[in-house]
């Protein structure tokens, strides 16, 4: 940036121009005063009074030129002229040796001055003596950049900082040998002011601390100022010139004040003129500087100055750009204001929030009269005081989109309800196999609702495994009950305001799931599936379970209030139907409004079905494979769910079932694309025998026609007749090879018949495993008959259910060394329930056979198999005894027995969950005989008769029960 530093100097001088670039105004423009000097075309000059300096730095800020030009006003009690350069008597052409000043980031040039920071304090105060001993000069030489950096890269601060690490040999080998002879101007404090005289070269160092050079004083080399070359030059420079200076009026302060400094421009100083106050890198400037060449160096400023010229484009262009966008948005916004008031005048159009109203009271006509009254009364006063708020203001926003909500929701609006039994029951058949309490439970709803002439909410919960179709039945109950239907999941939900909403006066406040169900479904009795509710988080923003204790609560729904909204909204009409997998995580106060309806699984006899008549028609359609294509074995499926797929649910069978037949599609295009190939050989084959056949009978045309031609001729009869009877023969012989097709239909039919090589894919028992890879389940049931010490006991797991075997063994037998080791990753409860089993085996011990010491003496081990799977629970307690038993008396228990249940210390056997589990895992294993506590004899007679079939249940209050059974009914 160049700043005049003596604003109190002459602005101009006159100079006598040609009638053609003098301009018409009083003032002289001064690159015309330029070119006058330059061409001859001028009178003398007067002297200046004074002389202005400015310096190229294109790093240093205006507000820093402004300090510089105070400081420089206050140098009168140092110096006693008004000049900013320091008379001496030496000639600035005698010093040949001066102190080096490393310059970071531009060269200095003649008759510019430039303010650097000097870091090093035996550096500053040299300078501070030279200018007391009125020798202010010194060499100020740019600094080359550091081996391996980019010099466009390294910031500002970056460089002062590596100068002023700099010093000695290091230093004097960073400069660039040519530089300026700098008079000091000023220093104030670390800050030195220096003024460029003439071009200097370094010879050699004098001394390191600080460093002084020895340099020659360097001449222009010697020109023809009337050569035409160079006056092109130089007439192109300052064409360049008055072309920037008609975009940039700063320029234009630089051209008066360097002339008032320097005096006229010659060819020298206008190339040094031009190259500084370009905005060319360090390096090119440098190379301007060090050319002595007058001709050259008027090149190298040609080429800078149209470089900054052609940004000076680019810079108008980029302005004229935004101009015009923002004019033509400022006229566009004008204009269309002119039209709306227009428009409102004239009655056309009314403004924003005219509009506004009657959009929300037109969307309120159709509810108004089942509109509640205290809804309608909060719509009329925030409608009223829309009216009274500025459109600009952020209350408007608010209100605006409060009212938004408000007329938006459906107020007593309900959907026709379905009380088609049915209808309802065959519409739930369709989608679902099995599920008898759920559907039970909605034909009830149904039924309640008919009997009434309207229905109320309920709040439902269906508990179970993964993949048993808990969610999936929602959409279907919908459908039944001819309700909208909405489903949000809940889990890992931990803010409060998801479902109460927010207030209304934060920031992009928005109202809770309930109020976003209502304006998605338009009615206020949709079917709300709550998904995933055991799952609920909690977090610093509250307990979401906590604030579903109103939503769910069938006294306190009728009058829900959402946080935003901040009015009652009735919820007694709609039916929330939520989805746990474990209703034990679920908070007693939540789960106490819910009626809990438990879905255990499905049995194998009905995952066939649903394979069968669900899954495997829904995956066909799906991979776009016809039923004729492929055919899926009864004994495959089997094997699927037996062996790959015993999860309760059927989400992994059908992840199963979608696996097979994308493998049957793969085959099947592989064989189409096979059959499409031999296809092609089968129809280029044809047109080439066809091909054969055609020549063949144009030849023997070709004979007929040669034999007439030579009865024209008065030939033979006799050559004609055996010339045709040849080519008769030739074309019969090619006609009759079987290799031929005879006729075009033939063709055709081998077409068709490669067409439906592509057999039909048969997936049975044999090749299961190429489709869908090796069993990853194998037989539960280690044993055919279980030895002396094992037992088989029956668990619930996430899988639905299966059987475990408990195994005890003797470790070793002494005198008093009765003690009892349990493996098998057990938890806390069932290694409880091992130790009850061991105490209450010694007293049973005891009463059978009085002299048996077993107990007492032996040290045993008791391990339940699968140790990498966390097992824990009561029900084991009975089948930890009878193993215990069954070693004592050495007595193996009742073959195809499984038992299960909790025993306590007097003997009682208590009651245990997952009986259909349970059953089903029995089953299974081939079991005959189960034994269950008495009070589960409800839960077992309530499971379909074909997960009962063939079975042989007891049910059992006492351990002494179980012990006949297991042990005495085998002697009989």
């Amino acid at each position: 940036m160049l700043k005049a530093v003596n604003s109190s100097c002459f602005r101009s001088r006159l100079h006598n121009l040609a009638p053609s670039l003098r301009p018409a105004t009083e003032s002289e423009s001064p690159l015309l005063r330029v070119l006058g000097s330059l061409r001859g075309l001028g009178g003398r000059s007067t002297r200046l009074t004074c002389r202005a300096f400015f310096c190229s730095d294109a790093n240093d800020a205006s507000s820093r030129v402004a300090e510089i030009e105070a400081k420089v006003k206050e140098e009168d009690v140092e110096v006693k002229s008004s000049s900013a350069i320091v008379p001496t008597n030496p000639r600035p052409e005698d010093y040949l040796t001066v102190l080096a000043l490393p310059l970071p980031h531009r060269p200095l040039f003649p008759g510019f001055y430039m303010p650097i920071y000097v870091k090093d304090p035996k550096l500053l105060a040299a300078l501070q003596e030279s200018r007391r001993r009125h020798a202010p000069y010194a060499g100020a030489f740019l600094l080359k950049d550091e081996p391996g950096t980019d010099s466009n890269v390294v910031s500002g601060s970056e460089a002062e900082k590596n100068t002023s690490d700099l010093s000695g040999k290091e230093l004097y080998d960073r400069l660039h040998e040519v530089g300026t002879l700098a008079q000091i101007s000023s220093i104030q404090g670390d800050q030195v002011v220096l003024i460029g005289h003439r071009r200097l070269r370094i010879t050699e160092m004098v001394s390191e601390d600080p460093l002084t050079v020895k340099v020659d004083h360097l001449k222009d080399k010697p020109y023809n100022k009337d050569a035409d070359v160079i006056k092109a030059t130089s007439f192109e420079v300052i064409s360049t010139l008055r072309d920037v200076l008609k975009t940039s009026s700063l320029w234009r302060d630089h051209v008066q004040t360097y002339t008032q400094h320097i005096g006229d421009f010659n060819f020298p100083r206008l190339a040094d003129f031009g190259a500084a106050i370009s905005g060319a890198n360090k390096l090119e400037c440098q190379q301007v500087l060090e050319e002595l060449d007058v001709d050259k160096r008027l090149k190298f400023t040609l080429e800078l100055l149209k470089k900054e010229m052609e940004i000076n484009r680019i810079q108008e262009s980029i302005a004229k750009a935004i101009e015009e966008k923002i004019s033509g948005e400022q006229r566009r916004y004008l204009l269309n204001e002119q039209l709306k008031a227009i428009k409102k005048e004239l009655g056309l159009e009314t403004d924003d929030k005219t509009a506004l109203s009657a959009k929300f009271r037109e969307r309120l006509e159709p509810v108004k009269d089942k509109c509640p009254p205290h809804v309608a009364q909060v719509i009329e006063e925030e409608l009223a005081k829309l009216q009274l708020l500025e459109a600009s203001s952020s209350e408007f926003n608010v209100t605006r989109n409060y009212l938004d909500w408000l007329t938006v929701l459906p107020w007593g609006v309900y959907s026709d309800e379905n009380f088609d039994v049915l209808g309802a029951q065959k519409i739930l058949d369709e989608d679902h196999y099995g599920l008898t309490d759920v559907k039970e439970r909605i034909l009830e709803f149904i039924a309640v609702g008919k009997l009434r002439g309207s229905s109320q909410g309920k709040i439902i919960c269906l508990s179970g495994p993964p993949g048993v179709g808990k969610t999936s039945i929602g959409r279907s109950i919908a459908r039944a009950l001819n309700r909208k239907f909405f489903r949000f999941s809940v889990g890992g939900l931990v803010d409060v305001a998801e479902i109460k909403g927010h207030r209304r006066t934060y920031i992009g406040a928005m109202p809770g799931k309930m109020v976003q169900c209502l304006k998605n479904v338009g009615t206020a009795n949709p079917l709300v599936l709550i998904d995933e509710i055991d799952k609920l988080g909690r977090g610093h923003a509250g307990d979401p379970a906590s604030a579903l204790l109103e939503l769910l609560d069938p006294e306190q729904n009728a009058n829900f209030l959402d946080h935003y909204l901040d009015v009652p909204i009735d919820l007694s009409k709609v039916l929330f139907v939520c989805t746990a997998n474990v209703i034990e995580m679920i908070p007693n106060p939540l789960l106490d409004r819910m009626e809990v309806i438990a879905i255990a699984g499905y049995i194998t006899d009905e995952k066939m079905h649903i394979a069968r008549d669900y899954l495997e028609k829904a995956t066909r359609e799906a991979c776009g494979i016809k039923p004729e294509q492929v055919e899926v074995t009864d004994a495959a499926l089997l094997g699927l769910i037996e062996n790959y797929c015993r999860e309760a649910g059927v989400r992994n069978l059908q992840k199963h079932i979608e696996k097979i037949y994308r493998k049957i599609a793969l085959h099947l295009v592989r064989k189409g694309a096979s059959n499409e190939t031999e296809l092609a050989e089968i129809v280029e084959s044809n047109e080439e025998k066809v091909d054969i056949v055609d020549e063949s009978s144009k030849s023997s045309s070709g004979s007929e026609s040669q034999s007439d031609g030579e009865l024209i001729d008065e030939s033979s009869q006799d050559q004609k007749v055996e010339s045709s009877a040849e080519a008769e023969k030739i074309s019969s012989d090619l006609l009759a090879d079987d290799s031929l097709p005879n006729q075009p239909v033939d063709a055709k039919d081998d077409e068709s018949d490669v067409m439906n090589k592509v057999e039909k894919v048969i997936v049975d028992s044999t090749n299961l495993a190429d489709y869908v890879g090796k069993p990853v389940f194998h037989a539960e049931r280690i044993y055919n008959q279980t030895p002396v010490g094992v037992v088989m006991g029956l668990a619930w797991t996430a899988m639905g259910g299966s059987t475990l075997y408990i195994e005890t063994t003797q470790v070793e037998q002494g005198e008093g060394k009765g003690a009892l080791h349990i493996t098998g990753q057990l938890g806390d409860v069932m290694k409880e329930s091992a130790q009850i089993a061991h105490t209450l085996a010694r007293a049973i011990l005891l009463e059978k056979e009085p002299d048996n010491p077993f107990f007492a003496n032996t040290k045993l081990h008791l391990h339940v198999p699968a140790g990498a799977t966390p097992k824990d629970g009561p029900s084991a307690g009975c089948t930890m005894m009878t193993s215990l038993l069954s070693l004592a008396m050495k007595k193996p228990v009742k073959k195809d027995l499984a038992m299960t249940g909790e025993v306590t210390l007097t003997g009682k056997i208590l009651p245990i969950g997952g009986v259909k589990e349970k059953t089903i895992a029995a089953r299974r294993s081939e079991v005959k005989t189960i034994i269950f506590p008495s009070a589960n004899r409800r839960d077992f007679d309530e499971l379909a008769s074909n997960v009962k079939e063939g079975l042989d249940v007891h049910f059992v209050d006492e351990y002494s029960q179980i012990f006949n059974l297991a042990f005495e009914d085998k002697s009989e």
